[in-house]
């Protein structure tokens, strides 16, 4: 078996744009005013939007 190149596998992982590795679970608490609860919110976001996932309220 012979050994992949590191440059071998920058090129798969460009091949393999767009799949579910781009996408990251973020866990955002969120406060309930009533009761003073916190609740936590799970949501599957893209990577490059997670910023802006945090940005809003």
């Amino acid at each position: 078996m012979a050994k992949i190149s590191k440059n071998a596998r920058v090129g798969q992982r460009a091949a393999n744009a767009g799949s579910g590795r781009d996408f990251v679970k973020v866990v955002r608490s969120v406060k309930n005013e009533a009761t003073g609860k916190y609740s936590y919110k799970e949501v599957m976001i893209h990577k490059d939007k997670v910023k802006e996932f945090f940005a809003k309220k």
